[in-house]
């Protein structure tokens, strides 16, 4: 537990804390906001590939070790009352003794170290629905989750905020934020590349050579397949426009250029 003014803070019950999130969250709603509270069922805080890679790689921070148990424990009882995910950066509201905010920034992927990998992945995955339900070979698997050159940013590269008292780096709110991260990825995986800002349309197909048809090709894969992976409803394509019927105008007629005249050389 960490100290607050050389004081230990007031000890505030999972119910307690509960309580207030629901207000607090009430009256953010009839203020017109829409919050995404992080919801986690059982101990496991996540069950697919992406929401557990995530999680491993926060583990391997040594700096933040002391503070992820605590944090674990707050995403775990719905303490997270709001997590919004953008480029770049996470935004969340965390009930503990207060309602607390918190920001964290995300240092985009390097212009390099993403061509690198989409050179190391080309020709290796083959669709949009195999590289975010986690169906990869264990070279790509590697690569992706390389510590040091893959996909996860690094401790230092996360610049963390949070509106308490706690003057250490990674207070337990902040912990639970990132926990609630993984959480998030079980059902929305493509937000790790949206948190990077990159497109993982890179990585589908033949890298190199694919163009407009390569990427309709992967945004039309089967939505019905996308819903049934990830345990949502997608809203149906919009149907194309149809043209009314009516005469069509002619075609206007090219104009053809007529050829400039040159002036004849003088003779001497």
């Amino acid at each position: 537990m960490a100290w607050y003014d050389d004081e230990f803070p007031a000890y505030v019950s999972v119910r307690e804390r509960r309580a207030r999130a629901s207000l607090k969250a009430a009256g953010l709603s009839r203020q017109g906001r829409t919050l995404a509270p992080v919801k986690i069922d059982g101990l496991k805080i996540a069950r697919t590939f992406w929401g557990q890679a995530w999680c491993t790689h926060l583990e391997r921070y040594s700096d933040f070790s002391n503070r992820l148990p605590r944090g674990r424990s707050y995403a775990r009882n719905g303490s997270v009352i709001d997590l919004q995910l953008s480029t770049g950066q996470v935004r969340a509201l965390v009930s503990g003794s207060s309602v607390y905010e918190v920001t964290i920034d995300i240092e985009p992927l390097k212009k390099a170290r993403w061509a690198s990998l989409v050179d190391a992945c080309t020709g290796q995955i083959d669709s949009v629905i195999e590289l975010l339900s986690g169906k990869l070979s264990d070279g790509v698997m590697q690569l992706l989750c390389d510590p040091l050159a893959g996909l996860f940013p690094s401790s230092t590269q996360l610049e963390l905020d949070c509106s308490c008292p706690d003057s250490a780096r990674l207070c337990k709110h902040l912990a639970a934020v990132l926990y609630g991260v993984g959480a998030r990825l079980d059902r929305e995986p493509e937000l790790l590349f949206v948190l990077r800002g990159v497109d993982q349309f890179d990585l589908v197909g033949d890298a190199a050579g694919a163009g407009l048809s390569q990427r309709t090709a992967a945004a039309e894969v089967d939505r019905d397949e996308l819903a049934s992976i990830f345990g949502i409803e997608l809203e149906p394509a919009a149907a194309p426009v149809k043209a009314k019927p009516g005469r069509r105008k002619p075609a206007a007629r090219a104009k053809t250029a007529r050829p400039v005249r040159r002036p004849r050389a003088r003779s001497k």
